[in-house]
């Protein structure tokens, strides 16, 4: 059979309703999150085209950058390919990839029930923080975890990603606060354990962080917690898209 380029890609409504501007904080992450209920909802088929990348920068309102590294992740991940040619673009994959877990599927209010939790501890941990007058030793204890997470390679990432988040809680001198960070975050590991590492969000990711070790040095509470919200609010889009 020939083969259709002008097919539409996606159903009207539920392109409109999932092909929708992205927040500027996490444009990569929410791109993906996008992309991928797209693919995983059987809007766009197995075998069938997304639309065009200047349609669909358009649409998510995000730069032809931020969309092409979207779509690298997704085809380093085994949802997409692209190919070249008058009937090139990017296609769905017919077989998409096994969840790490081995197909076992992953309880949707788990998901939420951790990410709320996360998004409650982790807001409040950066803003107490950055209410206390910090001693030398902790502010020294922030940056150089910090540093340490920016440095870090992928297969260490997210034990220093890890450390600089308790890192913020200790800081704030409760705790019971450290203690239930610890927890939330052996949970939220185990999610980020069942979806690719990306490494347009590990420096995104890094950016902000430092803009939350940033307000915390600088004595801000709203602004550490309105940084760590966008900071984990882009992790718990990547942990939508590819578990839910």
């Amino acid at each position: 059979m020939s083969a259709q380029p002008d097919r539409p890609a996606v159903v009207a409504s539920a392109g409109d309703a999932l092909f929708r501007p992205v927040r500027a904080g996490n444009a990569f992450e929410e791109t993906v999150e996008r992309l991928l209920q797209a693919v995983r909802l059987g809007v766009v088929g197995a075998g069938e085209r997304l639309p065009s990348e200047r349609e669909l920068a358009e649409r998510l309102g995000v730069s032809r950058v931020t969309l092409r590294e979207a779509i690298r992740a997704l085809a380093d991940a085994g949802y997409v390919e692209s190919r070249r040619g008058r009937y090139g673009g990017t296609f769905v994959n017919a077989s998409l990839p096994t969840p790490r877990g081995k197909g076992r599927k992953i309880d949707p209010e788990r998901i939420d029930d951790t990410l709320c939790l996360r998004h409650v501890l982790e807001t409040g941990a950066a803003e107490m923080a950055a209410a206390r007058s910090l001693t030398p030793g902790e502010r020294q204890h922030l940056t150089s975890t910090l540093a340490e997470t920016s440095a870090s390679d992928l297969d260490d990432y997210r034990r220093r990603d890890s450390r600089l988040h308790l890192a913020i809680a200790e800081v704030t001198a409760a705790k019971s606060l450290t203690t239930a960070v610890a927890d939330v975050r052996m949970r939220v590991n185990q999610l980020l354990d069942e979806i690719p590492l990306l490494e347009p969000n590990l420096e995104h990711s890094n950016a902000q962080h430092e803009a939350v070790v940033e307000a915390i040095l600088a004595g801000d509470p709203a602004m550490a917690r309105r940084a760590m919200a966008e900071h984990i609010e882009g992790t718990a889009s990547l942990l939508r898209g590819f578990l839910n």
